[in-house]
C-alpha cells in the first residue's frame, strides 16, 4: 500500500526543499595544502619543504646563515631569505603574522633587533625569541621562521 503524499513528513520535505539556499561553490571548496618551490619541483622527496600554504596561510621553514659573519650580517641574510620565500609564494613581509627567532647566543639579542626592526613594516608580527640550547644547525648565529597570509 502506497503512503499518502499529503502526510506531514511529505509536506515538511517539500517546504525544506523550497527554502533551501544554494551554497556558493567557493564556500564548498576546502583549503588545500600547497608546497611552494623555488623553481622546479625536486626529483627526489626533500627532507622538508621551505614554504607550504594551507588556504591563505603560509608557513615558511627556518632560514639560517651558514657563512662567517657577525649577528647583524647573519640577521640581514636570514631576513632577506625569508622575504624571498614570502614573495615567491605570493606574500610579503608586511603579511607576516607570527615570527620565531632562534639565537645561537642570547648576547646577540640587541644586535639582531637592530637589523630586525622595521623589516616587517609599520605593524610587525608577534614574535618569540629564544636562545637555542646546543646552538643553531649549520653554525648560524640566528634562524628565523614565519607564518604569514597570502
Amino acid at each position: 500500500m502506497k503512503a499518502p503524499t499529503n502526510t506531514r513528513r511529505a509536506m515538511l520535505k517539500t517546504a525544506v526543499a523550497a527554502t533551501a539556499v544554494a551554497v556558493p561553490a567557493a564556500a564548498q571548496d576546502k583549503p588545500t595544502k600547497k608546497v611552494h618551490y623555488k623553481g622546479q619541483k625536486p626529483k627526489n622527496t626533500p627532507l622538508f619543504s621551505g614554504a607550504v600554504s594551507y588556504g591563505n596561510l603560509l608557513f615558511v621553514a627556518g632560514k639560517g646563515a651558514h657563512f662567517a659573519g657577525d649577528i647583524k650580517a647573519h640577521t640581514k641574510h636570514v631576513l632577506d631569505e625569508v622575504e624571498k620565500e614570502l614573495v615567491n609564494a605570493g606574500s610579503s613581509m608586511e603579511k607576516v603574522l607570527k615570527c620565531n627567532v632562534y639565537l645561537n647566543d642570547l648576547k646577540d639579542y640587541a644586535g639582531m633587533n637592530e637589523v630586525f626592526r622595521g623589516r616587517f613594516g609599520a605593524e610587525p608580527p608577534v614574535r618569540t625569541t629564544i636562545a637555542a640550547a646546543g646552538g643553531i644547525p649549520g653554525n648560524s648565529l640566528v634562524e628565523i621562521d614565519v607564518i604569514a597570509y597570502i
